[in-house]
């Protein structure tokens, strides 16, 4: 049987009414459409662009971070160069003394041309003026010439907050490399840069010893280490005779920590940023803590008012945001895998955890307690020395940061002076404090896991 086809005519007035019933849905819909477009204005492409501008500010306050963090002086160079006078002895340095101190190069800084004359050996690294050369492209890191007019020479010298805190990865040459911000420079003689300015008369004023012992303070550091706190309580030495001067600290790694410096309740890291560019960079800014008001504990300070510092040129306060921003974005160095031993760190994890009580302080994945993450000297088994130049006599749980590098990051040693040069050091210590019985496997396992994190 065939099937039949069937057709579906509209009258014509039924046609009309097809239309017209549509024309007027079209009608409604856009009415209704016109109606929810405000609040679709003040909804949907707010939520859109908020998130935008969220994005797009961490951007720029990268960029702004990074910017500071590598090149901004504050203006510190009316200190190191106006009135130390640090510049001249700059100009003295050979290539080869300024490496010898722990200056680095940063080599993405460098010409072309510059670097194959290097690599061809056409460059004299025993003349000063290649070092003068080497500061006017700003590839020395940490520091900032101030030129002559004709440009021939240093009129002021300026540092920033690389200077202490970035390395460079010596792919270059030994000192000459990419940067690595946030690593601390523990090959820098900050003590004895400093000692080598002609004129020091603004610390023999501020400690009140005369010029040979400010010297002679400074050169006793050595390598890697800077004492904050002389310039609060004018102690130079530890009772055992040995400096009072402490190690440079890695600024990776520290989003989610509370205090940031070695001992207690110092601040976290803008707290820091702003006590370091004002009382150590000597930059021009505002700083208050009138905690170094204690004439007993911080005398040098207290006398010199330090803890209210205001100056007219405020060239540090605005740029502590992207500062902070941009540090607390360095992540912890990946450990090669070929750092450890697999197997036993993760034995030495469960070690890690319970028998040895590492855990209880070092709180995975932070390494640090989340919250108040101080304890006194007894409760770590060491001297109370440096906790007491702190304003509660404390030290920090110190975050376990990149362990398996003895290079460059823990070169010196760990804890806050580099009493411990090794881990088995660090390990034993705590085994013998805390009496934890640990037999020798366990203690090695355990040293695959601190290597591991």
């Amino acid at each position: 049987m065939k099937r039949r086809k069937t057709f579906v005519f509209f009258h014509s007035s039924n046609r009309h009414k097809f239309v017209t019933v549509a024309c007027v849905s079209l009608a409604l819909a856009l009415l209704f459409v016109i109606k929810l477009l405000p609040l679709l204005a003040q909804t949907t492409p707010e939520v859109v662009g908020y998130d935008d501008a969220i994005s797009h500010n961490a951007q720029q306050m990268l960029a702004e971070g990074k910017q500071t963090f590598r090149f901004d002086t504050f203006g510190s160079e009316a200190f190191w160069g106006d009135t130390l006078k640090l510049h001249e002895a700059v100009a003295k340095l050979s290539p080869k003394k300024a490496l010898a101190l722990g200056l680095k190069v940063d080599a993405e800084a460098l010409p072309a041309d510059l670097v194959e004359q290097i690599k061809q050996g056409k460059v004299d690294l025993d003349d000063p003026a290649t070092t003068l050369a080497l500061v006017k492209l700003n590839a020395v890191v940490g520091v900032k010439a101030f030129l002559t007019p004709d440009g021939s020479g240093m009129k002021s010298i300026g540092i920033n907050c690389a200077l202490c805190h970035s390395t460079v990865d010596d792919s270059f040459a030994p000192g000459i490399g990419h940067r690595l911000d946030g690593w601390p420079n523990r090959d820098l003689d900050v003590g004895a840069i400093v000692a080598s300015a002609p004129d020091l008369s603004a610390f023999k004023k501020l400690l009140g010893v005369p010029e040979p012992t400010v010297r002679k303070v400074l050169k006793s550091w050595g390598p890697g280490k800077f004492d904050a706190q002389l310039v609060l309580d004018g102690k130079a030495f530890r009772p055992d005779g040995k400096p009072a001067a402490t190690l440079n600290p890695a600024a990776f790694g520290l989003a989610g920590v509370n205090n940031h410096t070695w001992t207690g309740s110092w601040g976290n890291v803008t707290y820091w940023n702003a006590f370091v560019s004002n009382l150590e960079m000597h930059g021009k800014g505002t700083f208050f803590d009138p905690r170094l008001d204690h004439k007993k504990k911080y005398p040098v300070a207290a006398k010199a008012g330090l803890g209210h510092k205001r100056d007219s040129d405020d060239q540090i306060t605005g740029k502590l945001p992207a500062l902070q921003f941009y540090q607390l974005a360095m992540p912890v160095p990946k450990q090669p895998p070929d750092s450890f031993n697999s197997e036993a760190a993760t034995r030495g994890q469960a070690i890690f955890n319970n028998k040895a009580k590492c855990a209880t302080c070092h709180v995975p994945p932070l390494f640090t307690e989340p919250g108040w993450n101080l304890h006194s000297a007894q409760e770590i088994g060491i001297d109370d020395f440096q906790a007491k130049r702190s304003p509660d006599n404390r030290y920090r749980t110190a975050p376990l940061r990149a362990l398996f590098d003895t290079q460059k990051i823990h070169k010196g040693g760990f804890y806050h002076d580099g009493r411990f040069a090794t881990l088995p050091e660090v390990v034993n210590h705590y085994e013998k404090a805390l009496k934890l019985q640990l037999t020798e496997q366990e203690k090695n396992d355990l040293i695959e896991y601190l290597r591991s994190i």
